[in-house]
């Protein structure tokens, strides 16, 4: 067995500057996803909106901004906290669904690669330092991490950065009420190899779910039919999502939780994908349940949703970073405490990780 671990040398995020409150959508005109037109008044389906989701505000980026710009400054404050040579990583992996996008603009570029970008405005001349793009949903960046424990496992990597980073506000449509959820943001970690270390990650769990899920998240047209602009938004079906998390996202943590050969009474915090404020609860509490506990801890579950939004990939980076660096009051993570990151998204795929600091 492999005495080598994958340790978190360093952390960083960048939160856009632009907050966009929930006032700032009482003038949309909402519309079923079938074409009808919501004839509620836009307060009270805002107030709905934030008793389920819990979402307040969100961040979006710059109109100068692209989702490659967020993924370098969270790399750059990254490398700055981890105290590294930026030549010396062997890979960067760059999490994100919808590649960069310019503000008032729908069409996605995808060449070249996020990664690649934020590999060229380092300034890395090492062509070593591999850089390549994982779309995989919202549980993008945790799997970039699972991915990046392989190659440090293997021996083929020493160091890797791993980005998660999106600019959902460019592909929503405002005639959708579910657009509310989605934000902009970034988030990026640095592994290193380390040997007989007690820190670093344990376990991880992944799985794909597609016979019925694989459209509960799509691209579609406006849900206003008087749009014609030929455009795709991102679309979701939020109570086949919700269901189909509740259901399936703490068995998988438990898998992670059970391969590590450790108890839900050994895990100090779960921190799960911002999604939707209720949904991460409910999962958190079935969790628990599964292990005949009908008590979970307060603080276990860290929240940003509230002031954040769901900025999908960089949800979980983001938070971490904030906690290790003690932007979130009521949180802290120390020296040998055991937590799990975790994440359901693109409507199919769930992963979980169990990582000792």
């Amino acid at each position: 067995m492999s005495t080598i671990k994958s340790v978190i040398i360093g952390t960083g995020s960048h939160l856009p500057s632009r907050v966009v409150k929930n006032d700032a959508f009482l003038k949309n005109r909402f519309f079923e996803k079938t074409g009808e037109a919501i004839e509620r008044d836009n307060a009270e389906i805002i107030s709905k909106f934030k008793d389920i989701t819990e979402i307040e505000e969100r961040r979006y980026a710059n109109d100068d901004q692209m989702a490659s710009d967020l993924g370098y400054l969270a790399a750059l404050e990254a490398i700055k906290s981890a105290g590294i040579d930026p030549e010396t990583l062997d890979y960067i992996i760059a999490a994100h669904n919808f590649g960069d996008i310019k503000a008032g603009d729908t069409h996605v570029q995808l060449m070249p690669s996020i990664a690649a970008k934020i590999k060229h405005h380092l300034g890395i001349e090492n062509p070593d330092c591999v850089a390549y793009d994982l779309p995989f949903g919202c549980p993008g960046w945790v799997q970039g991490i699972i991915q990046a424990d392989y190659y440090l496992k293997s021996g083929d990597a020493k160091r890797i950065l791993v980005v998660g980073t999106e600019t959902l506000s460019r592909v929503n449509d405002p005639f959708d009420r579910d657009s509310m959820i989605f934000a902009d943001g970034a988030g990026a970690t640095i592994l290193e190899a380390r040997s007989h270390s007690t820190a670093g990650i344990i376990a991880h769990k992944t799985q794909s779910h597609t016979v019925k899920e694989a459209y509960y998240l799509y691209c579609g047209p406006s849900c206003n039919p008087d749009v014609k602009d030929n455009e795709l938004y991102i679309k979701m079906d939020g109570r086949k999502i919700y269901e189909y998390a509740l259901t399936n996202v703490p068995l998988v943590i438990k898998e992670a939780i059970d391969k590590a050969g450790l108890d839900i009474s050994d895990i100090k915090k779960v921190l799960v994908h911002q999604a939707n404020g209720k949904m991460d609860e409910a999962i958190a509490k079935r969790l628990f349940k599964l292990y005949d506990r009908s008590d979970m801890p307060e603080g276990t579950i860290p929240m940003t949703i509230a002031t954040l939004g769901n900025s999908s990939v960089a949800t979980i980076p983001t938070m971490l970073d904030l906690i290790l660096k003690n932007n979130m009051d009521t949180h802290e993570l120390n020296e040998g405490d055991t937590v799990v990151f975790t994440s359901v998204g693109a409507g199919m795929n769930i992963n979980a990780v169990v990582y000792t600091f």
